[in-house]
């Protein structure tokens, strides 16, 4: 297997298991480095793609998809070449055959791109392809649809990639080694996000815009292609990263199944986790159109607390999110929910708040993961204490649910669990903070 790092042309620090703590990695690029890529490449267009949202700040939400419908090529402004990673097989198939190839040809370059260790980003990595076959690739198609324009690595072995999208603006992605085997890798489905979930600094962004399905593909590629020399087999994708997954769902939907597609990065469905703030239309017609996961960010166990912290609630309400659920799971066969809970002290750690997550979630097949608040510049929350965090996680546990703590990775590269993007001047708006949590936040408004 190749070493990320010589592949990078990186010869400082090529030797190196382990990067320094606050390792900043920036990419330039070489003739010595023949899979690499401009940082300048030119901008495309997205057809079959709508008008996108910048910034949303109305909190009635009036959530739409306007994503496109999921089925468009992405097609080089400049140079008119389809992306190849934003179609799943079939299509890919069909457009191979409308150049005059077989489709043996298509499997054959399909596996290049996702499978056999090469995850090929230009013609001169398709081995074993006809000559004639690669000069049509070369005129007609692009393989690349990001840049990485540097690498984050936190003291725990988390790794943090900024990709530059062909407007110029910046995505995160996140890979998360675990001493178990088993290394994840956090994938963005939006530049920002709508859903001004207060305890997110994604939220503070706005939404810039939606992901192509090549653009979410290709995160995952770059993780493999890059890091499985150094953490081995990266086996899980979790759609937690920048943006709400379900806002973008024709997209998204589109690229979990070019994830799990056997010929291709061939990651187990159960291994492909889509996260959600409950957006109750999509959420339903996830479950019924996809086999991967779904794990559903709720956070709080009164509307009152939700419709705060996350304002999607003022829309769909806790009652309707969870009994959405428990209709949609009678029809799916052992399949469970992972319901995430991000702890804040004195918002949402109370014993009653774990009596009444045992009641909410019952009838629910799921597991509950407890997660610790990850601060960030501009917010006023805490983290709950780990004593309490352990407390409230026993009475879940003595109440029959399957209940894990989820520790932090990668916060000092603010890599963590809602710490991705980089607001700018114009950020959507902090809340009123509740009269009985003002003493929590230490808020005077």
């Amino acid at each position: 297997m190749r070493n990320w790092m010589s592949m990078m042309a990186m010869s400082a620090v090529a030797n190196s298991t382990f990067l320094p703590l606050k390792t900043i990695i920036p990419f330039s690029l070489t003739k010595t480095s023949p899979f690499l890529f401009s940082l300048t490449t030119p901008s495309r267009r997205y057809l079959s793609a709508s008008a996108l949202p910048s910034i949303s700040t109305d909190h009635d939400f009036n959530i739409s998809d306007s994503s496109g419908d999921g089925n468009g090529v992405a097609v080089s402004r400049k140079s008119s070449k389809v992306l190849l990673k934003g179609m799943t097989y079939s299509e890919l198939e069909k457009w191979v055959q409308s150049h005059g190839y077989r489709p043996g040809q298509a499997i054959m370059l399909w596996k290049r791109m996702y499978g056999n260790n090469i995850w090929a980003h230009h013609t001169d990595e398709l081995e074993g392809l006809n000559k004639d076959f690669k000069k049509m690739l070369s005129e007609n198609a692009d393989f690349m649809a990001l840049a990485v324009k540097e690498i984050h690595a936190a003291s725990d072995g988390t790794r943090k990639i900024l990709f530059t999208l062909d407007d110029g603006m910046v995505i995160e992605t996140v890979v998360i080694p675990c001493d178990r085997g088993r290394t994840t890798v956090c994938v963005s489905s939006q530049v920002g996000c709508a859903m001004n979930c207060q305890f997110c600094y994604t939220g503070r962004m706005g939404l810039k815009r939606h992901l192509t399905a090549a653009e979410i593909v290709e995160q995952a590629v770059f993780a493999r292609r890059l890091f499985t020399s150094e953490v081995g087999s990266i086996t899980n994708v979790v759609f937690m990263g920048m943006g709400e997954p379900l806002h973008n769902i024709d997209n998204v939907i589109k690229a979990a199944d070019i994830m799990v597609d056997d010929q291709g990065l061939h990651f187990s469905p159960r291994k492909v986790t889509v996260s959600t703030s409950g957006l109750v239309p999509q959420l339903r017609r996830y479950l019924q159109e996809s086999n991967c996961a779904i794990a559903v960010s709720l956070n709080a166990t009164t509307d009152e607390v939700r419709n705060w912290i996350m304002p999607i609630n003022r829309k769909y309400k806790l009652d309707l999110l969870l009994e959405t659920l428990r209709e949609e799971l009678s029809f799916k066969h052992k399949y469970k929910v992972l319901f995430e809970y991000v702890m804040l002290e004195g918002i949402n750690d109370s014993n009653e708040d774990a009596k009444r997550l045992t009641e909410l979630v019952k009838g629910i097949p799921c597991k509950i993961n407890l997660i610790s608040f990850n601060p960030h510049s501009g917010s006023f929350f805490k983290p709950t204490k780990e004593e309490r965090m352990i407390e409230f996680r026993n009475m879940l546990a003595e109440a029959g649910c399957v209940v894990l703590l989820r520790p932090s990775r990668g916060d000092d590269q603010m890599a963590a669990c809602g710490q991705l993007g980089k607001p700018g001047t114009i950020q959507a708006p902090m809340l009123r903070v509740p009269q009985q949590f003002q003493m929590a936040v230490g808020s005077s408004t």
